[in-house]
Formats: structure tokens, sequence, C-alpha cells
């Protein structure tokens, strides 16, 4: 049953394994905000390539770093209008800057199965409190043993950190401490779409891994998923207790049959 829903959420953008780029980077924010700065809201899978490879928009040295920088950003984000996450982050992207570090964050944990391993153990510390490279590289190892050698541990800890500081939950440049980023509404409506992909809907919308990265007291998540609805990024409608999400325009006819299909499965 788990593997028919990970094969179903694998055709909505989702990527599951023990894989994931940040073995290798972070989730490459800045060079994000570089490309899709530089290509058009309607650019398909070519343009994206040609960006980073031939007109060299991220400034890397050489061809062969070109070529590893779109791989890695392939993978954690999809890079691709066929693919709906990638769709709706390029939808909600341009519209807050100040929502980019949370949306890039959400698209990386729905693809990225080692970062998402993680999101436990940001999430269980408390703001404010040192969260030392050596704690994370002790959860990793306890996480994923024998996985790692050391040096690669040490790497990927780094790459990890180096994700969640850019995402606003933790802060500092070498003594990392944790942090609570303020949610914006863009932010929002991709983690809720996340939620919805998976076959969720109504009040299991605000209990899943998705919006526990928001934090807060349910009226809060229920003010900020107005705020975003007001704004035209989703429809949220709540009467008697009862929530309705929906997510007009964001899928296809056969997109959605899919989503159906899976929310069957969970």
């Amino acid at each position: 049953m788990i593997e028919l829903h990970e094969s179903l959420l694998a055709q909505l953008g989702f990527r599951f394994g023990i894989n994931g780029p940040h073995a290798a980077r972070t989730m490459m924010l800045d060079d994000m905000r570089l490309l899709l700065a530089h290509t058009s809201e309607n650019a398909i899978r070519a343009d994206y390539i040609t960006a980073v490879i031939n007109d060299n928009v991220l400034g890397k040295p050489t061809k062969k770093a070109r070529e590893l920088a779109l791989r890695h950003m392939a993978t954690l984000y999809g890079l691709d209008p066929s693919n709906p996450i990638f769709r709706a982050l390029r939808r909600l992207w341009p519209l807050d800057t100040a929502a980019q570090p949370m949306l890039a964050l959400a698209v990386a944990l729905a693809r990225d199965p080692l970062l998402r391993g993680t999101q436990s153990f940001i999430l269980e510390q408390t703001p404010g409190a040192t969260v030392p490279r050596e704690a994370v590289e002790a959860f990793l190892s306890g996480t994923y043993s024998d996985r790692f050698s050391p040096a690669s541990l040490k790497s990927f800890a780094q790459n990890v950190a180096g994700t969640w500081t850019a995402a606003g939950f933790l802060q500092g440049r070498v003594r990392k401490a944790r942090a609570i980023p303020q949610p914006r509404p863009e932010a929002v409506a991709m983690l809720l779409f996340l939620g919805y992909l998976e076959g969720r809907t109504g009040q299991r919308l605000f209990s899943s891994d998705w919006m526990a990265l928001l934090g807060g007291s349910l009226d809060e998540l229920e003010r900020l998923v107005n705020s975003a609805s007001h704004r035209g990024l989703l429809v949220f409608m709540n009467a008697g207790g009862v929530k309705e999400v929906r997510f007009p325009g964001y899928l296809t006819e056969e997109e959605e049959q899919i989503r159906q299909e899976a929310s069957h499965v969970v």
C-alpha cells in the first residue's frame, strides 16, 4: 500500500528513496533565485537547460560546474512545468521575495528524502537553542546508520544546516541556533498544496507534516490560510468547523485523478 501511494505521488512530483542532492549540496536558494529571475514564467525544461549551460546565468566557472548545478537543481526542484510541484512553485515564486526561502524549502523537502528525514530533528529544537553541527551529525548517524563515511556525514550535516538556515529555521554562520521564520501566504499555499497532493482534504490538511513547519495554533494557521485565500492563492471556506481548501487551476484533470487515487490508499 505504501509503495502504491509513493508511486502515485511520484507522478505528482514527489521523490522517494534513500538518496538526495543534500548529500552534495544545499537547496541552492541563491542559484534558484538567479535562474527564475532570468527565465520566463512560461519557460519549458529546455529553457532552463539553456539558461544554465549556454547562458551561464548562475555564473559558474566551468561547463562541468554548470552541468552539476543543473543536475542538482533539476533533482531538487524539477525545473519542468509538467511537474505540478514545480509548476506551483513557479506560480507563487514571483509574488513575494520574502516567501521564497520557505517556498524553496517546501519543494526541496518534497523532492529530497534525505532532507525530509531531518525535519523532525530541526522542529524539535527549542527556539533560541544552539544547534551544533555535531548534534546534526549524531542525528544523521543514528537515522542513517552505516550510510555515510565520517567525511560525507560532516558534509551532509553542513548542507542540511545550510538549507535550514537559508529557510530561516536556523540562524548564525558558524554557531547555529533555532529560529522561527515568519510565514508568508505564498508559502502557506505551497505547504497546503503539498498536503493536498498527498490526498489530504479538509481538517487533515492542517495536521500534515507540511503545516507543522509553520508551528502555531489552529487559529493562527487559519488566519494564514485566510490571508492566502484573500490573495487568490487558493480557495478556503470554513463554516461550522468544516474546512474546505481548493486549488483552482493548479492541476490538470489527469493529475487530479492521480491525486484522488492517492487519497484512497493513505
